[in-house]
């Protein structure tokens, strides 16, 4: 961190505060720190406090012309090692997933030639907002980086996911993106989304997976270096742009995506592959009978991805890890699934409807190993990816990201 220029841009939320923290612990590792606050930022956190600790002048106005002449635009958004926006408010967000450049904030944004990651903070009701899901989706499918946000009490007195990231948090996933990429050279592969299983031309089986922690563990493992081979269904969730992405749609075509993307020296199989596809499956709309006779559909067991991976006689990753999505006796039931497919890591979870998992922004793991059971604190699908890369990583025998 020695020596690299951090664009600090600070939106307008009660969690600005915390970002005065985030400085210090930055200048403490050598960071030089350019801020650019937003007109709303100033409500809650003063340019002179924010300058004091930040040891530079804080930015503000677009249409300065003394900044302009001295540092313009686009400059400020180039000079930068990596930009940080914390917190990333709703309104920032949605300015950002637009394409808008009507402030400073925004156009150095819209300027930057580098790498952007943003903490967001809002109200757990505007987190939860279809719009700002679906601004945030937008974002992630743009390469933003994301960490946070958290879940706990709110200055608002309401309790949820919208937290800032904690400043050492963020410190962290700011040390990890500017790394020299502990997996630099290694090829991962990662399984992804529902599989659609077709019926007719019309009418297929599928499952409630969005792809979401597929996405997110994907992208982490682009920014520590790695090479990332990255086979997905037809999810909901956007695709990680620096990944190198094979469409799919049935387990069938899953499973020989995944024979043609080997060799690999992890394989993580976060994909909801269906058990079962329609044997023969008609080639015309079934339609009902004049006697409302339903249908009888014959069932075959689809391919075993995570166990042809595990037990490839030639080809098989140094580290190969499923998952285990239970709704009842989940630990008991992951910890029979390794030994039954003979692989390294399952990762389980309940994925009852109350929890919310499947199809959410949060998961709670249990990981098994030939150590046992070890269990997660619920958290972000991004940063679960995240805590995944740093144990991969080390069974691996690179640097810790």
């Amino acid at each position: 961190m020695q020596g690299r220029r951090i664009l600090l841009v600070i939106g307008g939320g009660i969690a600005a505060y915390n970002t005065l923290e985030l400085i210090r612990l930055l200048r403490g590792r050598g960071c030089a720190v350019d801020v650019v606050m937003t007109e709303a930022a100033g409500a809650f956190v003063t340019p002179l406090s924010v300058s004091a600790l930040a040891g530079s002048r804080v930015y503000r106005d677009l249409f300065d012309l003394t900044d302009e002449a001295e540092m313009g635009h686009i400059q400020l958004s180039r000079a930068a090692d990596l930009v940080v926006v914390a917190p990333a408010t709703a309104d920032l967000m949605a300015r950002m997933a637009g394409g808008h450049a009507n402030d400073l904030a925004t156009t150095v944004l819209m300027a930057t030639d580098k790498r952007v990651l943003i903490a967001p903070a809002m109200n757990v009701r505007m987190w939860d907002h279809p719009a700002t899901q679906r601004n945030l989706r937008t974002l992630e499918g743009d390469g933003i980086l994301v960490v946070g946000p958290d879940s706990g009490d709110m200055a608002c007195g309401e309790y949820g996911p919208g937290r800032l990231a904690e400043p050492p948090a963020i410190l962290a996933a700011i040390e990890r993106t500017l790394s020299a990429g502990p997996l630099r050279g290694r090829r991962i592969l990662v399984t992804s989304g529902p599989t659609h299983e077709p019926i007719d031309p019309v009418r297929y089986i599928a499952n409630r997976s969005s792809g979401a922690h597929g996405t997110a563990i994907a992208r982490v493992f682009s920014v520590l270096g790695a090479e990332v081979g990255f086979v997905t269904g037809p999810a909901t969730e956007a695709r990680p742009n620096a990944a190198e992405i094979v469409e799919v749609e049935t387990a069938a075509e899953m499973a020989a995506a995944v024979a043609a993307a080997l060799p690999a020296e992890a394989a993580i199989c976060a994909a909801a592959v269906a058990d079962w596809h329609v044997i023969d499956a008609a080639t015309r709309k079934i339609k009902k009978t004049p006697a409302g006779t339903p249908p009888t559909l014959r069932f075959g067991e689809n391919p075993d991805i995570l166990k042809t991976l595990a037990t490839h006689p030639t080809q098989r990753p140094p580290l190969v890890i499923g998952f285990a999505a239970e709704t009842d006796d989940v630990v008991a039931k992951a910890t029979a699934k390794r030994a039954r497919k003979g692989c390294d890591w399952i990762l389980a979870n309940d994925v009852r409807p109350e929890t919310g998992i499947m199809g959410g922004r949060e998961n709670a793991i249990t990981r098994i190993t030939d150590q046992g059971a070890e269990p997660w604190p619920r958290m972000t699908k991004e940063a679960a990816a995240g805590k995944l890369a740093h144990l991969i990583a080390e069974a691996l025998g690179g640097a810790q990201p």
